[in-house]
């Protein structure tokens, strides 16, 4: 799999929003918060997780490793990975960043 790939699935979604990796991290967003992440060194990209254990149980079950430089609830997914399993990763990531946006933020994406 590529980053084309993850770059089509993110697209796929509501409100989804590549930002400009000349001025910020190479990622996407959904109401202005990341829930992609790309890096130069990476071949992959970081997903949150909803939390440090599901974080944890990922990666001991070697669908993930650990995402450098983000907050121990976020793994990092191979291009290698797949297509399945980084559909379910982005849409997971995708949907606990949604949920913790305002109502007001959730109901203005979800009607555009």
């Amino acid at each position: 799999m590529t980053r084309s790939l993850v770059d089509h699935i993110c697209a796929a979604l509501t409100g989804a929003v590549a930002s400009d990796p000349t001025t910020e991290l190479d990622s996407w967003k959904v109401g202005g918060k990341m829930f992609v992440c790309f890096g130069e060194r990476i071949d992959g990209f970081a997903a949150k997780t909803d939390s440090v254990d599901t974080a944890q149980m990922l990666i001991d079950a070697g669908a993930a490793t650990k995402a450098p430089y983000f907050h121990k609830s976020w793994v990092l997914v191979s291009f290698d990975a797949a297509e399945d399993e980084m559909r379910h990763r982005i849409q997971s990531s995708y949907d606990i960043v949604f949920k913790g946006l305002t109502k007001k933020a959730q109901a203005e994406i979800s009607a555009a």
